[in-house]
């Protein structure tokens, strides 16, 4: 998956994604409105954020910025997972590995996405034991 395909996803889904300036974070949702950090490093990385934003469309409800309350934290979870579970699916990842890609590097490039997204995307199915 690319950025520009689930920009597509997200446009279909009635969400309007805008590239800016933001002051903390990589990405921030707002009823239909999506803002990405507009300068981050790489295109896959930019498709991890808009993953998890649409995640929160899908999943979350109200403004979940405080961590503290439990309740957020979960919705955050939600969405996070929620995000693994459409860009690096189970069956994407054994695909890699069974196309020799086994280190993390290697298996986030083949899967066009973010190490750090894969490796938390690993951990949360069970396949690479980190803590977070």
């Amino acid at each position: 998956m690319t950025y520009e395909q689930l920009l597509d996803e997200a446009f279909v889904e009635g969400l309007i994604v805008k590239e800016k300036p933001l002051q903390s974070g990589d990405g921030r949702i707002k009823g239909t409105r999506i803002a990405i950090r507009k300068d981050i490093e790489t295109s896959n990385k930019k498709m991890c954020v808009l993953a998890e934003e649409i995640g929160h469309y899908m999943t979350s409800t109200g403004n979940i910025l405080d961590q503290s309350d439990l309740n957020n934290a979960k919705q955050e979870r939600r969405a996070r997972v929620w995000a693994f579970n459409r860009v690096i699916p189970v069956e994407r990842i054994i695909e890699a590995a069974s196309k020799g890609y086994t280190q993390v590097y290697e298996m986030a490039e083949y899967l066009d996405v973010d190490e750090e997204f894969l490796r938390e995307g690993l951990a949360y199915h069970g396949i690479l034991d980190i803590s977070l």
